[in-house]
């Protein structure tokens, strides 16, 4: 959340933010509103004044038998009163506009971030893995094709008992999904993280310290008997990232320079709608509805959180680093930086099961698996986060930042299609391996059930 201040003492650079983030907002509109609450602040505070000078003379009148001239000044002092209860009442209502119209502008941009309209103007960075590739099939089955043949993916089941975009983990798929969310966690421990196990549930009051409402609410699930006409402290919504949760730990709290730097990891399952994405990734577990992800969420002083960025970026990239994935480093341009974000590194796995007809070089797909975003003191302000630099000063906003440390179905997705071998088997990355009771390879099961039988995968 930006300060009013800044607001009103920045308009040119607020209108650039939107320019460059491709946000609609009625600036103009925001900037009339505060103007008018200042004014009718300003008004009162004089009304106030006079109306206390008007009393205190009421009594000096009387004392000095001008009962006229005091009666005079009771009627002034009561429409003074009458006055200034409709203004204050008209600016009350002024402020919640001016609260909820605040809300709705995004985060300034950082200066390093590069211009650009949408993701075709993302800048990449660097590449990482590439110089050793592992030897490939001549053909790489996708993922949702060996999934099903290995008995590990059921999209089937998956949507019989959830609906579409749900999918059921079997036998060595569950073995590897478990397995990576226990390596990353160990990861992030050696890297000083404290373990945070959240609810899954979270208020209204938590979706907008983090920025999710009011923007984002069509991809968030609400839970049934939650107020459907407007969103209380009391609504609850399953939580779309443990970023949500773990953020607002420390909502209207004020820390010490002491706790500072601050780093929590959380494994959580994440529910998302998707609500803008009909019709992308519908085949395998690329784009669901429910994933299971490791956050990493950050506190830090101001003067230090682009350094944390900086090693925030590498602290992600470290499980893939480990894991000897291919990779590579975008930078995002300012229209897909994101609502909350002043500076965003996504981390994307390469995945090699589609459109390999030109090579290793031009073929196969990027996923994105963690975004790595610095929000400066935009949550900690919508979220009353603090922090005293000096014990006995003042309290400041501090930054936060976050960054996935990884999202594990996509890091599945990569496992089954760079790990596969020629037979359709798939090799266990080493470093999983201990994390899989030492399971070497992933050779699958056969499927249960009269369909198995129709399908001729048994005698």
């Amino acid at each position: 959340m930006l300060s009013r201040q800044f607001v009103r003492e920045n308009p040119d650079v607020v209108r650039e933010a939107l320019k460059n983030k491709g946000v609609d907002v009625d600036f103009d509109r925001i900037l009339e509103i505060d103007d008018e609450w200042r004014s009718l602040k300003s008004t009162g505070d004089d009304l106030r004044h006079e109306r206390n000078e008007v009393s205190r003379s009421i009594g000096q009148l009387k004392q000095e038998g001008k009962e006229d001239e005091a009666q005079d000044a009771i009627e002034r002092s009561g429409a003074l009163k009458t006055e200034l209860q409709e203004i204050e009442s008209r600016a009350d209502e002024l402020e919640a506009e001016l609260e909820a119209a605040l809300l709705t502008l995004p985060q300034i941009p950082h200066e390093s971030v590069p211009v650009g309209a949408d993701e075709d103007e993302n800048v990449e960075r660097r590449r990482e893995g590439f110089e050793d590739l592992r030897s490939l099939p001549e053909t790489v089955v996708p993922h949702y094709d060996l999934g099903e043949q290995l008995d590990i993916l059921d999209f089937s089941r998956g949507a019989k008992v959830a609906g579409g975009g749900f999918y059921f983990a079997k036998g060595d798929g569950a073995k590897l999904e478990h397995a990576l969310i226990q390596f990353m966690l160990d990861v992030h421990r050696e890297q000083g993280y404290i373990d945070v196990f959240p609810p899954i549930p979270v208020n209204s009051a938590s979706m907008r310290g983090t920025g999710q409402f009011p923007k984002f609410t069509e991809d968030a699930y609400r839970l049934e008997g939650s107020n459907e006409d407007e969103y209380t402290d009391d609504d609850l919504w399953l939580l779309p990232t443990a970023e949500v949760p773990v953020t607002n730990m420390h909502r209207d709290e004020i820390l010490l320079d002491d706790d500072l730097p601050l780093k929590y990891q959380a494994y959580s399952p994440n529910f998302r709608q998707e609500a803008g994405e009909h019709g992308t990734e519908t085949r395998g577990i690329v784009r669901v509805h429910q994933f299971n992800k490791v956050e990493m969420v950050n506190f830090v002083r101001p003067e230090e959180s682009y350094d944390r960025f900086a090693g925030l970026v590498d602290e992600a990239e470290a499980v893939l680093r480990r894991l000897e994935l291919p990779y590579r480093i975008l930078e995002m341009c300012t229209g897909d930086l994101g609502f909350t974000q002043s500076k965003k590194y996504d981390i994307e796995v390469w995945a090699p099961g589609d459109d390999m007809e030109d090579g290793p070089a031009e073929g196969g797909r990027w996923l994105e698996v963690s975004s790595v975003s610095n929000f400066e003191d935009f949550q900690a302000r919508r979220a009353g986060i603090q922090y005293r630099p000096e014990r006995h000063g003042s309290a400041e906003y501090l930054h936060t930042l976050n960054g996935s440390g990884l999202a594990v179905p996509r890091i599945v997705v990569a496992i089954l299609e760079y790990y596969q071998n020629e037979d359709g088997t798939v090799d266990v990355p080493a470093a999983l391996q201990p994390y899989m009771g030492g399971q070497e390879l992933i050779e699958g099961s056969e499927p249960v059930g009269e369909s198995a039988v129709g399908a001729g995968t048994k005698d």
